[in-house]
């Protein structure tokens, strides 16, 4: 039997390790996100880098889907690798790939026929929005293929095997650093060009995840329709509260890109460069959430609720250090940013405002994100829910609002930032509330929740036909 690994050896080691490979990954990503910005905007049309700013909060909007049957997935394999039951482990491995892959074509299609209202609903217009849904009209039918590739590196990770994990979303990067240039640039594609490459992408992405899987893990079991009927509620009662969660954040986003539309498109375009210079400088904040789930997942699963407080607490150390560090990268590099995406006016006012003191507060972003991966795999999943919903509504809204009016687009910025604060200190602290409840409750029979009774009885009605 497969030996669950975080039981033993330093929190504080394996939150570093599983964090640093999972962020060079997603960092991968994100950079080449990054590299897409530069390229638009060098092609000297303000419209392009606008449209670009304006699909990155629908594009958001989606991947939050896919974010949470991967915490869902992982939630559950790290459990059961904790608890010894690897054929368990397998089993539901391969049915939340399944119930996501199925879930995942409907959301896409959905998506797809509504692209033009969503546009305009976060403040697009014009050539504008005619651009985005073109450049979205490509991507978005890849939505599937993105869910494999992060429902199954979630996996990979509960298996504690971060590197392969990191490793397709590194290849997936470079597909798409590769392929950039040349459509961009060379086949003069401008937006379509960057969006072909970026559906490549996430088709090498879910390859290089699927073949470790299945070749070195044997992680994944045939599918069959009565295994799949037992474990669709697990995976509904983990995936529903974490796709709510991650759907929080691009309703905020989407916010804070309508109201910078109201300062202009270059208000927002320098937002744009803002929303993809985050998580290339914050990689390892991003990635905290997942990489920490499966180590709080196998103790969980284990009894082990020291360890689990003390993975809390050591992550809470990382992000400190990790915030510190880009915090001062960011500021001494703000005048090169600057001048590498041709900033001028309020674009540059933004980017120089979060390249100094607001990218500090990103430290209370990443308490929130500890205390949800903790939430998640406590079997606690919709506090997760309660809470990004409150960060991204109360805690964004009202700040931002007041923010704006008080200090223009640099205030909305501000006001977002602040509103975080709050909601990083009632994470934690909630967390460690269901920590301590949940060692009390050590030994005693759980009663189940309405909504996992209710998903146990539908389950059981099709696995009766």
């Amino acid at each position: 039997m497969e030996q669950a690994k975080f039981m033993t050896g330093s929190p504080l080691r394996h939150v570093t390790v599983m964090t640093l490979t999972a962020s060079f990954g997603l960092m991968a990503i994100f950079l080449v996100d990054l590299v897409d910005m530069i390229f638009i905007s060098m092609l000297g049309r303000d419209e392009l880098a606008a449209a670009v700013g304006y699909a990155g909060a629908i594009l958001f909007f989606t991947t939050s889907f896919n974010i949470g049957v991967a915490i869902a997935a992982g939630a559950l394999v790290a459990r059961a690798l904790g608890a010894g039951e690897e054929d368990e482990a397998r089993h539901k491995a391969t049915n939340a790939l399944v119930a996501g892959g199925i879930f995942a074509c409907l959301f896409a299609a959905v998506v797809w026929f509504n692209l033009d209202p969503l546009v305009r609903l976060v403040g697009a217009s014009g050539n504008t929005a005619d651009l985005a849904v073109s450049y979205l009209a490509i991507i978005v039918p890849t939505l599937p293929l993105l869910l494999i590739g992060m429902a199954g590196g979630a996996v990979l990770r509960a298996h504690g095997d971060a590197r392969r994990a990191m490793n397709a979303t590194l290849i997936g990067g470079l597909v798409n650093a590769v392929l950039d240039p040349i459509l961009i640039f060379g086949l003069n594609l401008d937006l379509t060009g960057a969006a072909l490459a970026s559906a490549a992408s996430r088709g090498a992405i879910a390859i290089v995840t699927l073949l470790p899987l299945i070749r070195v893990h044997a992680a994944l079991a045939r599918p069959r329709v009565t295994a799949f009927s037992a474990d669709l509620p697990a995976v509904a009662a983990l995936s529903f509260p974490a796709i709510l969660t991650q759907l929080a954040t691009p309703v905020g986003q989407g916010y804070v890109t309508r109201a910078m539309a109201e300062f202009g498109e270059d208000a927002v375009a320098g937002m744009a460069v803002v929303a993809r210079l985050t998580p290339v400088a914050f990689g390892a904040i991003f990635a905290l959430s997942g990489a920490v789930g499966p180590i709080i997942g196998q103790n969980y699963g284990a009894g082990r609720y020291d360890r689990v407080r003390l993975t809390l607490r050591d992550s809470l150390i990382f992000i400190a250090i990790a915030v510190l560090v880009m915090t001062s990268v960011l500021f001494l590099l703000r005048h090169q940013i600057i001048a590498l995406f041709e900033a001028t006016g309020i674009a540059a006012d933004l980017i120089l405002l979060f390249c100094g003191p607001l990218a500090l507060f990103f430290f209370f972003n990443g308490m929130l994100f500890v205390g949800n991966a903790g939430f998640n795999n406590l079997g606690k999943p919709f506090y997760s829910t309660w809470l990004n919903w409150g960060r991204h509504t109360l805690g964004t809204i009202p700040f931002v609002m007041l923010g704006a009016t008080l200090y223009g687009a640099p205030g909305a910025l501000i006001g977002q930032a602040l509103g975080g604060v709050v909601f990083g200190l009632l994470a934690m602290g909630l967390a460690m509330r269901v920590l301590q409840a949940e060692e009390r409750c050590q030994g005693r029979p759980k009663r189940a929740t309405l909504f996992q009774r209710q998903a146990r009885q539908i389950a059981l009605h099709f696995a009766r036909r």
